[in-house]
């Protein structure tokens, strides 16, 4: 969850990061009682994300700086639409800028990116999901922007949930029998609150996953008529995951498999920023 204190502490780093002995430019060629008016603007379409956190980058710089948010984290943005107006003094204004940018761009950007992954499969019932794939120390950043663009978020660390993966379970061998007495000695050492996944990479792992009564199923990298045979199989008895090298041109026919959830890492390491800016009106 993205808390006021992680936001703060993130950015405050981010800021010195940008300036750690101060802004020489701005000190250089700005008057120090130079005051700034500009406006926060979208200059694609998009929804928006982290318009609170570039607010908080302009107050960490200086707290009096007047920041008016107009639009809202989950709006539709159109080109040319103003997201916010900001009035301060223009060197912190302009110190500011960058990293307020850098957020609300970054951030944008993955909630349009999933935004267009949850209209391909509108309809279908399907919950398009986020993966581990994020930036390292932005992983809430990212995952707040994921829910504004209409997705869901997948377990946040390795602390949430149990999650069996591929490498898992070849320490454990081939053996169906040994799998299914591993998953089950896991889940009755488990608190009851705790979710177990397996992902496995074969139809004929199926079974013994099953037999383990675990929670969620994870098809990864199945093909098409796969999945099919793999929810066929499943037959309700567990969540059934889709995963691994699905695009927005293909992620209808999946949906339409018959699975519950689709996780597509694309949504946090490959998405664009959006092409927002901060346009100063006056200064004086």
């Amino acid at each position: 969850m993205l808390t006021e204190s992680h936001v703060r502490a993130t950015v405050a780093a981010a800021l010195e990061e940008d300036a750690p002995w101060g802004d020489l430019t701005g000190e250089a060629l700005v008057p120090a009682e130079a005051r700034a008016s500009a406006v926060l603007v979208a200059r694609e379409d998009g929804v928006l994300a982290g318009a609170a956190v570039a607010e908080v980058a302009f107050h960490e710089v200086d707290p009096a700086t007047d920041v008016q948010l107009l639009l809202h984290d989950g709006d539709l943005l159109k080109e040319g639409a103003v997201v916010a107006t900001v009035e301060g003094a223009a060197r912190a204004v302009l110190r500011a800028e960058r990293v307020a940018l850098n957020f609300v761009q970054r951030m944008s950007g993955i909630a349009t990116q999933t935004r267009a992954y949850v209209d391909a499969v509108a309809g279908t019932g399907v919950r398009i999901v986020d993966t581990r794939k994020t930036t390292p120390g932005l992983r809430a950043f990212e995952r707040h922007a994921v829910v504004c663009g209409g997705g869901r978020n997948h377990r946040f660390s390795l602390s949430d949930a149990v999650m069996a993966k591929d490498n898992h379970l070849a320490v454990l061998g081939d053996d169906p029998a040994r799998i299914t007495a591993a998953l089950r000695d896991a889940r009755e050492r488990l608190p009851h609150t705790v979710h177990l996944e397996v992902e496995v990479d074969r139809l004929d792992q199926i079974d013994a996953v099953l037999a383990a009564g675990v929670d969620t199923i994870m098809l990864d990298n199945f093909s098409l008529a796969d999945l099919r045979a793999g929810v066929a199989a499943i037959a309700g008895r567990a969540l059934v995951e889709a995963s691994g090298g699905i695009t927005l041109d293909g992620i209808r026919e999946v949906a339409e498999t018959g699975v519950d959830l689709i996780s597509v890492g694309a949504l946090t390491h490959s998405a664009r920023a959006l092409d927002l800016g901060l346009d100063v009106e006056v200064a004086g």
